[in-house]
């Protein structure tokens, strides 16, 4: 018999084999100061492209009193239990009505965390009869979920409505045959190349498919739409979204989730979620803050609209440098390029020690072997003079890419890891 370790110590997996030279830089690193355009990193400032604090509300003065209020009436205990047993509140109610009309939805309910809510609503919504259709881009979280499920799913390629319809009619097929039902499953926007969802697309295939739909739309939320209330209103297809997800972590700045619909959904789902059934409550802190944060971007328009025209600056400008940006339709600003892993980071160094300018980096297994992704998120407290000083800065990391400066350098990085 093997020790259960043994395959550890042998395989650390596509990203762990990298630890001992990316762990505290590539991986796992410290910014530092508050959260803003520009912080530290390794002892100097940065322009920070990979913060998810889309509207800029992180570090703003009258956010961080109301968590300073907050935390000093009510601490960071308060209340205690779950929901069903000791820590439901008037306050976690207010917010949970306030997202609901915000979304245009009957009922929302809260989350502690959006991964953890996402799991536990996949795995609440389906039975071992029921068949799960989703995008084969789909968020770990959404995989993971999926993973729970005891009968059928099936993805589907990327965005692809001819692929979504034949797995609709496989699914159909099957559900026939064990009574059970569908249940499709998209992102509003996709976390790593921008697009959004086709939802308008998919929610018209319902005229020939008994579905519902489940919609993640954590980057979409507070970005997109008329109001804000995500891809879905963008589309016009709010009201045809059965099951709304969105998380806090992104535009509210904060910790915590949600999931919206009609009322006799969430009833059923807060007694069925596992997540938050068996899980301390959102502490007092976070729900009053979300609620300060919900209130501003109810209120405050000047705050997306500051969003987009950095995101059509940043956007418009790596075009018109040439720059391949897919097609993203969204906040989020991939940059392909092309190199090996090693090439990458030489180039995200360079990027980060000699321009000042933070991004993420990824990498196989997420794209493709022989792609760098380098991800830009950019937020309302960007200005248009980071903007400039980035498109700068990437035109000349393309040029030492393509004149293999780069892998000149990753040289020792590729021999160190062979």
């Amino acid at each position: 018999m093997k020790d259960l370790f043994d395959k550890i110590y042998k395989d650390k997996g596509p990203l762990g084999k990298w630890a001992s030279v990316a762990e505290g830089y590539f991986v796992f690193p410290k910014l530092e100061g508050p959260i803003a355009n520009r912080m530290r990193f390794n002892g100097r400032e940065v322009i920070t492209w990979s913060v998810n604090d889309y509207l800029g509300l992180a570090n703003h003065p009258e956010v961080r009193k109301v968590d300073a209020e907050a935390g000093a009436e009510y601490g960071s205990a308060y209340p205690m239990g779950a929901r069903m047993m000791s820590g439901h509140t008037d306050l976690h109610e207010q917010l949970q009505d306030e997202l609901a009309e915000f979304v245009e939805k009957e009922a929302a309910y809260l989350l502690n965390f959006g991964y953890q809510g996402m799991v536990s609503t996949v795995d609440a919504l389906v039975s071992k009869d029921d068949v799960i259709v989703y995008d084969v881009d789909a968020h770990a979280c959404i995989i993971d979920g999926v993973r729970l499920h005891h009968g059928k799913r099936f993805t589907y390629k990327h965005n692809d409505i001819e692929s979504i319809e034949k797995n609709l009619q496989r699914a159909t097929k099957i559900a026939e045959q064990t009574g059970g039902g569908i249940l499709v499953i998209s992102e509003g926007v996709f976390g790593m190349r921008g697009e959004q969802g086709r939802l308008k697309e998919i929610v018209a295939l319902k005229e020939k498919y008994n579905f519902r739909l489940f919609v993640d739309d954590a980057h979409g939320f507070g970005t997109l739409g008329k109001t804000g209330a995500g891809a879905g209103q963008e589309q016009g297809v709010q009201d045809q979204i059965d099951v709304y997800f969105a998380t806090f972590a992104k535009s509210l700045a904060s910790t915590g989730a949600f999931i919206a619909a009609d009322k006799e959904i969430i009833d059923y789902l807060k007694y069925n979620l596992r997540s938050q059934m068996f899980a301390k409550s959102l502490q007092m802190q976070l729900v009053k803050g979300a609620l300060k944060r919900l209130d501003m971007l109810r209120t405050m328009p000047e705050l997306k609209e500051k969003l987009w025209e950095n995101v059509n600056a940043l956007q418009n400008g790596l075009k018109d440098r040439g720059f391949d940006i897919g097609t993203t339709q969204s906040c989020v600003t991939p940059v392909y390029l092309k190199g090996s892993i090693p090439e990458a980071m030489a180039l995200v160094k360079d990027l980060r020690e000699n321009f000042g300018i933070f991004c993420s980096i990824v990498v196989y297994p997420v794209i493709p072997k022989g792609m760098i992704l380098l991800r830009l998120i950019p937020t309302a407290s960007h200005t248009l003079e980071d903007v400039e000083e980035t498109l700068d800065a990437f035109s000349a990391i393309r040029d030492r890419l393509e004149g293999g400066v780069y892998k000149r350098l990753s040289a020792k990085v590729a021999e160190a890891m062979s």
